[in-house]
């Protein structure tokens, strides 16, 4: 299985277009911080992105960031231009036009795609939380999967036509995929916390986490868990425990437990099946389960999360 995008399912993560910049200097953006995740793609010209309490970077032609904090920050054509509150009706009506949001002097020297993320605020399994606050991809860097999709990103930007925005946010949701595909494979997942995201950067427990999220609801013991990794038992428990923080029954509890939360917010069935559906024969064992892992009974969480309150 994929757990890379399991756990991006179960948290509904997706993404949508918020503006197409077509910017000449002069020109600054004040971007207020936002829930879920801010992300850019220059693709033409330059630009630099401003951070409160770190450097400047610098941004250039086929270069992406993400923001998994949604972080407050700038873009602007260069470190003395002047700044505007970003105009966020402006640039949905430039959208709904099919055309680029015009700031700065003209001609338009730089293009910029900024995008969004959103998650189920319900959903308590992290994925952007485990990143830091800047992801920069550079484009000579970047893996030749991410390069073309950035490419397929600046020719849809340039040609347009009827279904463009559909277009987008699909790419950017594929974008998303390829950015923490290229952070795991970078020095930064082997130096961050340990976590199920940082899991997938190790071959051994790589194997692992999949063999859970293929048969969440198998009573796997840690021996055949180690025997499908192709390890023993003790080198699975301590590559494990290393690389995502935990033992291999508490990290498939806790994924048991977000499959259910899920189930409960987005269907109506019986209790008792999402407890078999997640390997639990006793619904009253699942109940209590569940209860340690979000704090309340499946039948009131339901209640409170069965319509997700995005924001």
């Amino acid at each position: 299985m994929d757990t890379l995008a399991d756990v991006l399912a179960a948290g509904a993560v997706e993404g949508s277009v918020a503006a197409r910049l077509a910017a000449g200097e002069p020109w600054g953006l004040r971007l207020a911080a936002v829930p879920g995740a801010a992300f850019h793609a220059v693709t033409a010209g330059t630009a630099w992105l401003r951070m409160p309490d770190r450097p400047p970077v610098r941004l250039m032609p086929g270069d992406a960031v993400l923001l998994p904090t949604g972080a407050a920050h700038e873009l602007l054509s260069d470190l003395a231009a002047p700044v505007w509150p970003f105009d966020h009706a402006a640039a949905e009506a430039a959208l709904d036009r099919g055309a680029p949001m015009a700031i700065g002097t003209v001609p338009a020297g730089t293009h910029v795609l900024c995008a969004s993320y959103r998650h189920d605020p319900a959903a308590t399994l992290a994925t952007f939380g485990l990143l830091p606050d800047l992801v920069p991809v550079r484009s000579a860097d970047a893996p030749a999967s991410l390069r073309t999709t950035l490419q397929l990103l600046a020719d849809e930007l340039q040609t347009g036509g009827p279904g463009t925005r559909a277009v987008l946010d699909h790419v950017v949701n594929v974008l998303l995929v390829q950015l923490l595909r290229a952070w795991i494979a970078g020095r930064d997942a082997t130096a961050a916390a340990p976590s199920w995201l940082r899991g997938l950067a190790d071959p051994v427990t790589r194997s692992a986490l999949a063999e859970l999220h293929r048969a969440p609801g198998r009573a796997w013991t840690t021996e055949e868990l180690a025997r499908r990794a192709g390890v023993s038992r003790a080198t699975l428990g301590r590559r494990f425990a290393a690389e995502v923080g935990s033992t291999p029954s508490a990290y498939l509890t806790t994924w048991r437990m977000e499959l259910a939360a899920r189930r409960l917010r987005t269907t109506d069935d019986p209790v008792g099946a999402v407890a078999r559906s997640v390997g639990y024969t006793s619904e009253y064992a699942f109940n209590r389960a569940f209860a340690r892992r979000h704090g309340i009974a499946p039948g009131r969480y339901r209640s409170r999360n069965r319509k997700p309150n995005w924001t």
